[in-house]
């Protein structure tokens, strides 16, 4: 966190009133060294010169001439690394869609306050300023990786599984896993799926991985059968492990050698990208899994091309909430109508509902009020490795035995 007295920060509002007024608010907190503008194009004049760059930006909206959403358009042209809170009294749909927008932008932004402006609010998120790491070259998560690199990966042995537990609402019972591969890079340290998912896909390494994370979920599903515990294991399938019908051979061959019943085993379908022209092969692949009673998942219900078209045409038997409609629904009427909507759906076609992102009590409060079925989320656990499932259960198992799950039985 940057010192008060020398975070350099600039206000942009085409009220005078509210410039006065932040400024003094910020200066009762010790931030003194503050610009203030009434139009964009002064304000962007301090941008373009190092020794007035500021470090926080707090930028109104709706103005004449240059707009909010203008001016961040013109920051990211001049590269701004600094931080933004917007500062507006515009609806929260609207708050919410410049705060997409900026972070679609890549601009740090701490969040957004309503006018009028709360003091306590506007401290607790500009003290927060300068905590982000300004150089993007020095972060991991921006590295990109190579189709060479990921193939090596997959030949040594370097992806490893990782299994997020899903718990019933209603009890606590544990129901099953979702299977999330994670890379552990030699020096990079650990990679998550969002940086080279998407190189397998377009690089034809898709089913190599696919068959790498299926073939060590069976392996250790078949470990906890063994010991006792019977759970649903969850894999993640891309569209693309569909173009060709020996992916359905493959599944049902790997599961009958593992000696497991396909009943337990969820096949979470992930479109990143539309189904193509030709959907006979992606339907007899689903259809024929589906009729050997294997479970078929459609996920993040509601963003990407997972939607109601799938519905329609594929045998889904569960539906997963994506977690951008769950966590905090119970606060946001939007995410709220979004959340109640999909759960109603899923109701309606007699399919199980798993909200995913439960990251509080408030969330889960939500779901058990609403009568949804399972739930998964940092609030349960987070992703754990297959050494460490054990311990969890034990410790899930004293949460709900203490009462510390709201509205679970003692």
């Amino acid at each position: 966190m940057t010192n008060a007295s020398t975070l350099k920060i600039l206000i942009l509002d085409d009220d005078t009133f509210m410039l006065k007024l932040l400024t003094k608010i910020l200066a009762k907190q010790g931030y003194t060294n503050v610009s203030a503008y009434d139009n964009g194009e002064d304000a962007l004049k301090k941008l373009d010169h190092i020794e007035t760059h500021p470090d926080l930006i707090l930028l109104d909206l709706n103005m004449p001439d240059m707009d909010g959403i203008e001016f961040v358009r013109y920051l990211v042209d001049r590269q701004y690394h600094g931080d933004l809170i917007l500062v507006s009294g515009e609806d929260e749909r609207m708050l919410k869609t410049a705060e997409k927008l900026v972070h679609a932008h890549q601009i740090p932004m701490l969040g957004y306050l309503h006018k009028p402006v709360d003091a306590d609010k506007l401290f607790a998120m500009v003290s927060q300023s300068g905590i982000h790491n300004t150089d993007p070259s020095s972060d991991p998560k921006r590295k990109t990786y190579t189709a060479a690199e990921l193939g090596n990966a997959i030949a040594r042995h370097e992806l490893v599984n990782y299994y997020q537990p899903k718990v019933s609402v209603s009890t606590g019972e544990i129901i099953g896993v979702e299977t999330l591969v994670r890379w552990h890079h030699p020096t990079d340290g650990l990679i998550s799926p969002d940086r080279f998912i998407a190189i397998a896909e377009r690089c034809h390494l898709i089913n190599d991985l696919t068959t790498v994370v299926l073939t060590e979920a069976l392996q250790q599903a078949k470990i906890w059968q063994q010991n006792g515990l019977s759970l649903r294991v969850a894999i993640n399938v891309s569209m693309d492990n569909l173009a060709s019908l020996d992916f359905q051979d493959l599944v049902v061959n790997l599961v009958t050698q593992a000696g497991l019943s396909p009943q337990k085993i969820v096949l979470e379908v992930t479109e990143s990208q539309v189904m193509g022209a030709d959907a006979r092969v992606p339907l007899e692949i689903l259809s024929r899994l589906r009729l050997k009673r294997f479970h078929l998942s459609i996920d993040d219900f509601g963003t990407g091309h997972s939607s109601m078209a799938q519905l329609r045409d594929i045998p889904f038997d569960e539906l997963k909430i994506d977690q951008g409609f769950v966590h905090r629904a119970w606060t946001d009427s939007t995410l709220r109508a979004i959340y109640d909507a999909s759960l109603a759906m899923a109701k309606q076609l007699n399919m199980e509902v798993v909200a995913e992102g439960v990251e509080d009590q408030d969330d889960w409060k939500l779901l058990h009020e609403t009568g949804c079925d399972l739930a998964q989320g940092n609030f349960v656990s987070k992703p754990l490795q297959a050494a460490d499932f054990m311990n969890w259960i034990t410790e899930w198992q004293k949460r709900v035995e203490a009462g510390l799950i709201p509205n679970l039985p003692l």
